[in-house]
């Protein structure tokens, strides 16, 4: 089985650290593109925080910002069933609008 190049981003910190995370689904909301990650750091998938990431292309490159706190209600709750559907026995949709 081939394995899939990662999408990792990298951002810096106020303290001038590089904390990388990794992207593991993109998805639109309201008109606007968003991504979920995680730090690929965290092995136990239990413990693992997710991430949301508002999108914004400025000419050529992506900007990665922090998602308005007003719509954070309804992502997190599509974020969720998005990583819970399972796309290839999907028995009807469950409003993860997976693809």
């Amino acid at each position: 089985m081939e394995e899939l190049e990662k999408d990792i981003v990298v951002f810096t910190d106020e303290e001038n650290n590089e904390i990388e995370l990794e992207v593991v689904d993109y998805f639109d909301y309201d008109g606007e593109e968003y991504a979920v990650m995680i730090d690929p750091a965290t092995e136990d998938e239990e413990e693992q925080d997710l991430f949301v990431f508002k999108i914004e292309i400025d000419g050529e490159y992506e900007n990665f910002v922090p998602a308005d706190e007003d719509k954070m209600d309804a992502l997190s709750q599509l974020v969720e069933a998005r990583l819970d559907c399972d796309k290839e026995n999907c028995e009807g949709c469950s409003g993860c609008n997976i693809e």
